[in-house]
């Protein structure tokens, strides 16, 4: 969820903050807390307009802003002590995804391509979908110091996620076999003395990928052959939910076809987008929650209903959260020292909540996780030890963990 979502206004409920509502923090509570726009120490305590119920069995809490999720309560893993040092949307960006706060490292995604390979050798290992220009460009799905061949393939939204799979009218696939072995053959005789040029490489490769998605990647991509309730159920063809709900459906088709790892941006469009909290807090998370709500549940049951939930990791998250307290009349500004995660699928036994942020959300207090302790997590239920998933560079072998990560809490998320 690009942009920064709420913490208190959907998965973490604060009656203290509801309580204490238009009047300043106590004491110290705001001592050493900095964000771009407002003063903890002046500022006044917002509660949160949207009331929280408790929801499946298990009696998980769940904001009235996602109404479909609460059906689907009983599956997920929410952790509510996760916390950063990064306030502006590109550091948290590259924070969250490369452990790293400075663009350069490799995705998340990249190491999982790098660590597991392929499945399906005619399509991406690793697939990107957004709605618009993020804010931290494409260094959040980028391969970083790794082979170039492991970074993000950006599928498009709409109707259309990859241009040109069809061949140009008169070019047929013997000509364009020829055309592909000749450019194989100059490009591999300019490779010969540049061998440490891994984007070369990757280009190379692409060409050879592109040729061999011609074959896949439309049928892959066709979800007129869904069927109408598959369609319905996420909230294609209606105005509010239809560009997030194709990309969730193409997500599960994806995986379905053996891509490893698919990572989905939501509210990357200006004007359009989670951020837009900072002025008006209730019309972005009302309008977000409603764009995004029903195609999120509509994977998840599409992805049980196929068999796939229980060896497919699914991850909800956002850069930051956003201040418990008020920015001007109706906003919340950046807020990285306390926010939700939450995990479902892979084995993972839903309905509880791990950690917890203070009574008015501004830290986590109890078993706050780092970024390093997520992915951790994250690659062991992907099947891989973040100590021995490395890459040899600049002398030292470098992981997506660096020297951290060693507050795992897999056991927890698998109910062991």
């Amino acid at each position: 969820m690009h942009g920064g979502v709420s913490h208190v206004d959907t998965f973490d409920p604060k009656p203290s903050l509801t309580k204490y509502n238009g009047q300043p923090l106590p004491g110290s509570f705001g001592e050493g807390l900095i964000t771009s726009r407002i003063d903890f120490r002046k500022a006044l305590m917002r509660g949160s307009p949207w009331e929280f119920h408790r929801c499946g069995q298990s009696g998980l809490e769940i904001s009235a802003l996602y109404p479909h999720l609460s059906g689907c309560a009983d599956d997920l893993a929410v952790i509510r002590s996760c916390y950063g040092d990064a306030f502006d949307h590109a550091p948290a960006i590259y924070l969250r995804s490369s452990g790293s706060q400075f663009p350069g490292r490799p995705s998340l995604g990249s190491w999982a391509a790098y660590g597991l390979g392929s499945e399906n050798q005619n399509l991406p290992a690793f697939v990107v979908m957004s709605d618009g220009a993020m804010k931290s460009g494409a260094g959040a799905y980028h391969s970083g110091y790794l082979p170039a061949v492991y970074q993000g393939t950006v599928f498009r939204g709409g109707k259309s996620p990859v241009l040109h799979l069809a061949s140009p009218e008169g070019i047929g696939e013997k000509s364009q076999r020829e055309t592909l072995d000749l450019i194989a053959r100059m490009n591999k005789r300019h490779f010969a003395e540049r061998e440490e040029d891994s984007v070369l490489d990757a280009r190379i490769n692409a060409y050879e990928l592109a040729f061999r998605m011609q074959a896949e990647a439309p049928e892959a991509v066709d979800i007129s052959k869904e069927s109408e309730a598959t369609q319905k159920l996420y909230g294609i063809g209606e105005p509010m939910t239809d560009d997030f709900g194709r990309k969730c459906l193409l997500a599960r088709r994806l995986v379905e076809r053996g891509v490893r790892f698919v990572q989905l941006y939501h509210g990357t469009n200006i004007g359009d987008d989670w951020d837009d909290a900072h002025l008006d807090l209730h019309g972005s998370h009302t309008k977000m929650c409603k764009k995004s709500d029903q195609p999120i549940v509509a994977l998840l049951k599409d992805l049980k209903a196929h068999g796939l939930l229980d060896t497919t990791l699914v991850v909800w998250s956002s850069e930051f959260g956003r201040t418990p307290l008020a920015e001007g009349k109706n906003g919340r500004d950046h807020h990285p020292y306390g926010f939700t995660t939450w995990m479902a699928g892979a084995g993972i036994k839903g309905g509880r909540v791990l950690g917890a942020t203070d009574e008015f959300g501004l830290r986590a207090v109890d078993q706050p996780k780092t970024v390093h302790d997520m992915n951790a997590s994250i690659l062991r239920l992907l099947g891989m030890d973040h100590t021995k998933l490395t890459f040899r560079y600049q002398s030292r072998d470098q992981r997506l963990t660096d020297v951290h990560g060693e507050g795992e809490f897999t056991n927890w998320l698998l109910g062991a």
